[in-house]
């Protein structure tokens, strides 16, 4: 594991913990704090490059609007000498699956032909051709929509990956990313 990462998953644990909203989880005496860090140990055996990681949780921080985790991300990205069209692709994936999943979501909860007939009128054309790559354009939107909660969307990009050869563990990682991302964007990394 390269330093960049192993840095990261030192950093943002220990930004975390100094939130207002960890401090206050401490002072009632919670355990979360520790949880946090061993989860966050434990992903340390990833079959996700650091690349795929920085750049998914861009993404992911794009689509809850954590503009410090989003900026702290995209430093990282800098300083790995990532293309600013990949960072750009990342951010764009959260623009267009939120709508996606959205749409898709209310499909799925109606469950109506009628609304399943109607065209979406959607472009995707982020999608078509992305500088990351299919394969983590497909990851990075599998990890959007399952924060986003849709079914439709991520049976699809699982579908996707698998088509594009992509193992059950990377899909995994990627999944267990979103969720310890989602884990440690509560608490709002300040300033």
């Amino acid at each position: 594991m390269e330093v960049i990462f192993e840095t990261m998953m030192q950093e943002l644990p220990a930004a975390v913990t100094e939130s207002n909203n960890m401090r206050m989880l401490k002072e009632q005496g919670n355990r979360c704090e520790r949880d946090l860090k061993m989860n966050w140990k434990s992903f340390g055996k990833s079959s996700l490059s650091e690349r795929e990681l920085v750049l998914t949780g861009i993404s992911l921080a794009a689509n809850n609007g954590n503009t410090s985790m989003q900026s702290y991300l995209t430093a990282q990205a800098i300083e790995m000498e990532i293309p600013e069209t990949e960072i750009a692709d990342a951010i764009a994936a959260a623009g267009l699956l939120s709508a996606n999943n959205v749409l898709y979501r209310f499909r799925h909860f109606m469950n109506d032909e009628n609304y399943n007939n109607m065209p979406a009128r959607l472009r995707m054309q982020a999608m078509m051709n992305p500088a990351v790559g299919k394969e983590l354009f497909e990851l990075m939107s599998l990890a959007i929509s399952a924060v986003n909660g849709c079914e439709l969307c991520v049976t699809s990009h699982e579908h996707s990956l698998r088509e594009l050869g992509v193992s059950r563990e990377k899909i995994w990682d990627t999944i267990r990313f979103a969720s310890l991302f989602e884990s440690i964007s509560v608490f709002r990394i300040e300033g």
